[in-house]
């Protein structure tokens, strides 16, 4: 099964993910002594805080309906990419892993009204995110942390054999698009609207709550076409009536690392987490997950906090 994100492994974006990443590493190295012998998984249980400790469960909040970031099977039961990578990481922290299905534009703020303990969910760490700031730059909210995990950019979705043509954001001008509400494609087609009016060629944008009803504003036509995260859209074109339905018109723009989302206090349990990450990473585990659902390129050097653009 071919891989849906190029043969590559990607650093972090940016120079601040480069020197997060670097100070992570760095802090890797052993002592000797006492210290060499001690176990990590064991001194990462030690640091996840009380109020998880003791009730042994890390509630989740997460939008089931990214495949193959996490979607419900024909069974009705959770899967995906982050379903799988958080049950290693319960098994990491030794708790039991609780997830609450949540529309995406809601994740942030049910995280912020304590509904659950992190948010997961193909949330792309970007700083109007981390400092809770509107559209137009005012703060609304107290922002979130990052713990850093994976990385993905923005592709465009069109009708199969890309009848109009389009190959860039440029090409949608004059076009209606689709997309789901909330997400950071979202921000890029308000940014690429203005671009838009100073062509004279309006772009109208259709915003649902679920990306399966953005693809079928597509499918219907409605849409000329629709702009996803790339695993989200390279699986659409993959899956959809077997492969015959879809296309993704364009390369990954934008790249951007996924991050669990963590209230702005909780900074011993986004330390913890990002800690449990790493652990999940040099054992090997998380490459093979990411390798079942096919985005091995998306892979992470290591966890990083707040290392997104």
């Amino acid at each position: 099964m071919p891989h849906l994100l190029h043969a590559r492994r990607p650093a972090f974006a940016g120079a601040a993910l480069a020197a997060a990443g670097a100070l992570l590493l760095t802090g890797c190295g052993g002592g000797g002594g006492q210290a060499a012998a001690s176990d990590p998984i064991k001194d990462v249980r030690a640091k996840l805080p009380k109020a998880q400790r003791s009730a042994g469960v890390l509630r989740i909040g997460m939008d089931a309906s990214l495949a193959p970031v996490e979607f419900r099977d024909q069974d009705g039961k959770l899967a995906g990419l982050d379903p799988e990578l958080a049950a290693a990481l319960g098994r990491i922290l030794d708790v039991r892993i609780e997830f609450v299905d949540t529309p995406f534009n809601k994740l942030l703020p049910n995280l912020q009204g304590k509904q659950f303990d992190v948010a997961m969910s193909a949330i792309d760490d970007i700083r109007q995110r981390r400092e809770g700031l509107d559209e137009n730059g005012n703060r609304v909210d107290p922002g979130v942390d990052f713990v850093d995990y994976f990385i993905a950019g923005s592709s465009i979705v069109v009708p199969k054999g890309n009848p109009k043509g389009i190959k860039t954001l440029d090409d949608l001008c004059g076009k209606t698009i689709s997309l789901q509400q909330g997400t950071n494609q979202d921000d890029i087609a308000t940014r690429q609207v203005a671009v838009c009016a100073h062509t004279g060629r309006q772009l109208t944008v259709h915003r649902f709550d679920t990306n399966a009803k953005a693809l079928a504003e597509v499918a219907s036509g409605t849409a000329a076409a629709g702009v996803y995260d790339f695993p989200v859209a390279a699986y659409a074109a993959k899956t959809t009536d077997g492969g015959g339905r879809f296309e993704v018109a364009s390369t990954q723009s934008t790249s951007n690392p996924y991050g669990i989302a963590v209230r702005k206090g909780d900074t011993e349990l986004r330390d913890t987490l990002s800690k449990a990450v790493d652990q999940l990473i040099r054992s090997g585990e998380y490459d093979k997950i990411l390798a079942k659902w096919n985005v091995s390129a998306g892979a992470a050097q290591n966890a990083v906090v707040n290392g997104g653009i």
